[in-house]
C-alpha cells in the first residue's frame, strides 16, 4: 500500500497499511522507511508496532527493522555457546556458512529471566552488518550479560546442517558442552 507524496493518513489506515507492507515483505523493514512511506515521524510507526503487538500481531523487531514471520515448516534447533565479543562475526560465519539461519540469541538474566534478541541472520552480508551495528552502536550483546554464555535459535533446511554448525562451533571452542 503506497501513500504517495508523503500525505498522513488515519491510524486505522495506516495500522491496515503496515500489516500489509509487513506481510508481502521478505526482508524487515525499518522504522524509517515505514515512516517516510506513511507519511508519520518514526516514533508514531513504533507506537502503531507497539499497538499492533497488543492486538495480537506477531511482529518481531530485528535489528534491520520489523517482519512479520512467516512459518518456514523449517527444523528449528538450539545450541548454547560461549564467546567474547571479538568472537562473533567468526560465531555467526560458521553458522550461516553450513547452512544455518540465525532465529535468536537467548540469555538467563538473573533478574528479568530469559532475555530473546531477535536476529533473522540467514548470510555473511547480514552477520557483518550485525556485526557493524554492535560497533557502531558501541551497545553490548546480550551474551555479554552472561559472561558469553547463550543460546541460538537456528533453522537449517537441511537436518544434517545441525551437525556441521555444532561441529565446525565445537572446533571454535565456541559450542557449548
Amino acid at each position: 500500500m503506497k501513500f504517495a507524496g508523503g500525505r498522513s493518513v488515519d491510524r486505522k489506515k495506516r495500522k491496515s497499511g503496515l500489516l500489509e507492507e509487513l506481510q508481502s515483505a521478505d526482508r524487515p523493514i525499518s522504522a524509517s522507511a515505514l515512516a517516510g512511506e506513511f507519511g508519520v515521524s518514526r516514533q508514531i510507526i513504533v507506537g502503531d508496532i507497539a499497538i499492533l503487538r497488543a492486538e495480537g500481531h506477531k511482529i518481531t523487531a530485528t535489528p534491520r527493522g520489523y517482519i512479520l514471520p512467516k512459518e518456514t515448516g523449517l527444523p528449528v534447533c538450539q545450541i548454547a555457546c560461549k564467546h567474547d565479543a571479538s568472537q562473533i562475526q567468526e560465531e555467526l560465519n560458521a553458522i550461516v556458512d553450513c547452512g544455518g539461519s540465525l532465529v535468536d540469541v537467548i540469555v538467563e538474566h538473573p533478574l528479568y529471566g530469559e532475555l530473546v534478541g531477535n536476529l533473522q541472520i540467514s548470510n555473511r552480508m547480514e552477520a557483518e552488518d550485525f556485526v557493524n551495528r554492535v560497533r557502531d552502536s558501541k551497545a553490548a550483546p546480550l551474551s555479554m550479560l552472561t559472561d558469553g554464555i547463550h543460546l541460538h535459535t537456528i533453522s537449517c533446511k537441511k537436518p544434517e546442517s545441525f551437525d556441521r554448525i555444532r561441529e565446525k562451533l565445537r572446533e571454535l571452542g565456541i559450542l557449548l558442552s
